[in-house]
């Protein structure tokens, strides 16, 4: 068969291309997660073992974790780790939009021009959310600096922070600005019949758009991750698996709306001293 054949059936394939890259990206970087967080439960265990005196524990009292690093080795660290922790929380429900992308560019584009614009789009997508990990990084490191959160565990120690966090948060799934976020990401052919540009001017101009749209939906839930703690892998599912049922199940916002009561609930126990199991 000549190569013209060949290049012609691959190109036919296009959303499978796509599909085959979202994965592969999401899974790496679950498996990086995974690697990581098994890593600093190891070295958590290796320095409370090495640091514990028979004898000397005391009830209430915690050994003080170890200084962070220079703040820009920090700041970097702590970027790579958001902007990883974002791909393989994010990507897996804004996959129905870049696979929908695709199709649609297929459908209005000559062969071959299809895999480079649905790329761009995904890339910028993601830039968005590379954006607001260097802000959750800066954050962090401010945070753990100020002694708010743990340098150790990536997780806020006082209560009455924690409670009024999980307050906020749920609010905000209630407010109209989340509606229209969220409307916007569970309706992709909606989205590319309103916003559809051509070209790859058009492909950036939609992956903005709709990174925006995602990142004003999900925002207050990522501020979640200081609560259980940023590289608890167990959160960090949770909070996943809310954006995945949110984005693309069929009673996901009313869904969505729910825990945003039960965050405001158990916000408020916090602060009240109400211990939940």
């Amino acid at each position: 068969m000549p190569d013209g054949g060949v290049t012609a059936r691959l190109l036919r394939r296009e959303q499978w291309i796509v599909g085959a890259c979202l994965f592969l990206i999401a899974a790496l970087a679950w498996l990086w997660l995974f690697r990581t967080a098994a890593g600093m439960d190891a070295e958590r265990a290796s320095s409370m073992a090495g640091t514990s005196m028979p004898g000397m524990d005391m009830p209430g009292m915690a050994m003080p974790a170890a200084a962070p690093d220079p703040p820009a080795a920090y700041l970097a660290s702590a970027f790579a780790m958001w902007f990883l922790m974002m791909t393989a929380m994010m990507l897996p429900s804004a996959s129905p939009m870049i696979l929908l992308y695709a199709r649609v560019a297929h459908g209005l584009k000559a062969k071959g021009k299809v895999l480079v614009p649905t790329a761009i789009f995904a890339g910028v997508y993601l830039g968005v959310w590379a954006a607001f990990s260097l802000l959750a990084a800066i954050t962090q490191m401010l945070l753990v600096y100020a002694g708010v959160v743990s340098a150790a565990s990536l997780r806020i120690g006082d209560e009455h922070i924690a409670g009024g966090l999980l307050i906020a948060s749920g609010a905000y799934q209630l407010t109209p600005l989340k509606s229209v976020c969220i409307k916007s990401c569970r309706s992709p052919l909606s989205f590319l019949t309103q916003h559809w540009r051509p070209d790859a001017a058009g492909a950036i101009r939609l992956g903005l758009r709709h990174g925006l749209y995602c990142l004003g939906c999900c925002w207050m839930l990522m501020a979640l991750l200081f609560i259980g703690g940023v590289m608890s892998l167990v959160w960090v599912a949770i909070l996943a698996f809310v954006v995945l049922v949110e984005k693309v199940a069929p009673l996901g916002r009313f869904l969505g709306t729910a825990a945003g009561v039960v965050a405001i609930v158990v916000g408020a126990g916090l602060i009240l001293g109400v211990r939940i199991p």
